[in-house]
């Protein structure tokens, strides 16, 4: 049977191989846009996001015509949608989805363990990082809004030539410029234990992303303390809710000005990191999984009655 892309694009060109699944089966889940042929049975299909429709410059050929087969293939097949926020459950009833058929089920945050200061300190010693420093998480790639953070971070090196900016994550695809300037330190995939002691000595998290149907760094910063600073108009305002500061994407100025105030004001920062920690603590998995088992139930009850995800 081929393996992982292969796989993946056999199902969706081919609808080829279906699934052998021994036993009983009641509903099947793809967590993501690979769906598998479940002929016969509940689907329950996860979609995290619709950025290949919304920036599509900022996502790969490839990668579009494989989400929009994917997508296509829900609205064909799926008996219920997830959608990790109310902005991506809306995002697909705008293009089509039987609002009925998509529920909006919220990721989770593990309550962070307790950790000395001299652990923490040990562990960004470790790794070269010293205060302050703000932190951006997530895949390097156009979509992250990186070059927006590395203008605005040259704005405020200049009044602040000891900040740092560290950029954990794994490499995506294609170029993202601007992040070989100095002070900047890009980090690649790192281990749990740092990004935890990152998170918890940040001066601030920032995402500047352009699109996110979630955001799930904003929230494990809030879940430490950490203040953030996110950019308006897609999933993050759902997820920071009043809890961090929102600006405009693509908008190097105002993040810069926003990062600037918790900076300057570390009553702003430390209140910022307690309504983060208050927020955080309303997304558990405890909920997310009870959601997950009412959206199979619906499938179940849906395929039943021979409905489905796209409209009629």
């Amino acid at each position: 049977m081929p393996r992982g892309g292969l796989r993946y694009e056999a199902w969706h060109r081919l609808r080829r191989p279906r699934l052998r699944i021994p036993g009983a089966v009641d509903v099947v889940h793809a967590p993501s846009l690979a769906v598998p042929p479940a002929p016969g049975l509940p689907l329950v299909v996860t979609v995290h996001d619709i950025a290949f429709l919304r920036l599509p410059e900022r996502t790969t050929r490839r990668g579009r015509s494989f989400h929009l087969r994917a997508l296509d293939i829900a609205r064909r097949e799926a008996h219920v949608l997830i959608a990790p926020t109310a902005f991506t459950r809306s995002e697909l009833i705008t293009e089509g989805f039987d609002p009925d058929a998509v529920v909006t089920i919220h990721h989770g945050v593990d309550t962070p363990s307790t950790v000395s200061g001299p652990e923490i300190d040990a562990l960004l010693a470790s790794a070269g990082i010293e205060h302050p420093f703000l932190l951006a998480v997530g895949t390097i790639e156009p979509r992250k809004g990186l070059p927006v953070l590395a203008a605005a971070f040259a704005a405020l090196r200049a009044e602040y030539p000891s900040l740092a900016l560290a950029v954990a994550g794994p490499s995506g695809w294609g170029s993202v410029g601007g992040l070989d300037a100095p002070g900047i330190r890009v980090l690649g995939f790192v281990e749990p234990d740092l990004l935890d002691a990152l998170y918890r000595r940040a001066a601030a998290t920032v995402m500047p992303s352009a699109y996110e149907g979630f955001g799930l760094p904003a929230l494990e910063a809030m879940a430490r303390g950490c203040p953030v600073v996110a950019t308006a108009g897609s999933a993050l305002g759902e997820v920071v809710d009043g809890a961090g500061s929102l600006v405009p994407p693509d908008d190097p100025a105002g993040l810069a000005e926003a990062i600037r105030v918790l900076l300057r004001d570390p009553d702003r920062a430390a209140d910022l990191g307690r309504r983060g920690r208050d927020r955080s603590a309303a997304f558990t998995w405890d909920r997310s999984v009870n959601a997950h088992v009412d959206a199979y139930e619906l499938a179940i009850r849906r395929h039943g009655q021979g409905a489905g995800a796209g409209h009629s």
